[in-house]
């Protein structure tokens, strides 16, 4: 098999727990560099500095692409100063990967708050930035388990709004792009030649005959019934207190939500540990760890790089399986 060239691990908010995780990732076993400012590293962290992705050090040695940013990190304390060159890292991680030079990329912790402050980021999180950069293409955000069987995947079909918004967001279309969106992601970076999917109802029991809630019955029933006349392998709209229990699981491949909690809620408390966030529709691979800058730990050494490793492990055999399609 073609292997790929290694993966992009990007600093993240230089005060969260991102340095500290960066070292840790080296257990992950998998080739990869780090993209940042060697100075935020925890003190004692054996680095070298790499010109290019794979060139070679040491074993136990953290390659760093380095990357200045204009004032040191405090962990806990976000500075606004840096916040420009957080995007820039983020940029840069980009266009490596759209020029071949990198495998894909995972992406350590941002905070929108202080990309907000610093820069005036006018975006809701890495997902939709990374769908800018990319030209606009749409785009779906997959949590994925690493930890627990059968595997738990949900894709929340609306992300980063209010849940007073979610009736209004949530159109045919859009789920229908996510539904497109899952299934060729499965196929080409899951290795799945026919991926089971899952719809969640929008109401408490799926609406429940139109007692709960008319959307089901109005349009998200007709859709699925569509989608499965086209060939998609789709049950739904389902109850969504009943989709995550392991026999339910095991029905299906990935669970497509209506909204951000009703997708997060069940693979964090599975498993928060090993959870990795995909973004599905991207021209190249985008994994990241499914949790945040962690402020109230950072700079402690504690934090746990479990998901960080699950998600440099995923991007890896993602970009193995694009690069054997490709050979």
């Amino acid at each position: 098999m073609t292997q790929p060239r290694p993966i992009i691990l990007t600093c993240g908010e230089p005060a969260g727990i991102g340095p500290e995780l960066a070292p840790k990732a080296l257990a992950a076993g998998v080739p990869f560099v780090f993209l940042g400012d060697p100075r935020h590293l925890p003190e004692g962290t054996a680095w070298a500095e790499v010109s290019v992705p794979g060139e070679a050090v040491a074993p136990g040695v953290l390659p760093v692409l380095r990357h200045d940013f204009a004032a040191p990190a405090v962990p806990g304390r976000p500075d606004p100063a840096n916040a420009a060159g957080v995007i820039a890292v983020i940029d840069r991680a980009v266009a490596l990967a759209q020029s071949g030079a990198a495998g894909g990329i995972c992406t350590l912790p941002i905070n929108k708050e202080a990309l907000k402050r610093g820069a005036d980021f006018p975006f809701p999180g890495h997902t939709e930035y990374l769908a800018h950069l990319a030209g606009g293409v749409p785009v779906v955000m997959m949590l994925a388990s690493t930890g627990v069987e059968p595997p738990c995947r949900v894709v929340p079909a609306t992300i980063h709004i209010a849940l007073s918004e979610v009736p209004h967001a949530l159109t045919p279309a859009l789920l229908e792009q996510a539904v497109r969106i899952t299934d060729a992601g499965l196929r080409r970076d899951f290795g799945m030649a026919a991926p089971r999917l899952a719809l969640a109802g929008l109401n408490p029991h799926a609406g429940e005959n139109g007692v709960m809630g008319s959307e089901e019955m109005r349009w998200i029933a007709p859709l699925a019934a569509r989608l499965r006349a086209e060939g998609f392998d789709i049950a739904g709209p389902l109850p969504a207190d009943t989709m995550f229990h392991p026999a339910a699981r095991a029905r299906y491949d990935a669970a497509i939500c209506a909204y951000h909690d009703q997708a997060l809620i069940p693979i964090k408390t599975l498993d928060f540990a090993g959870g990795v966030n995909v973004t599905l529709g991207l021209p190249f691979v985008r994994t990241s760890p499914d949790h945040g800058t962690a402020f109230d730990i950072a700079g402690r050494g504690i934090a746990d790089a479990e998901s960080v490793i699950a998600a440099l492990r995923m991007a890896w055999d993602m970009a193995e399986r694009r690069a054997g399609a490709q050979a």
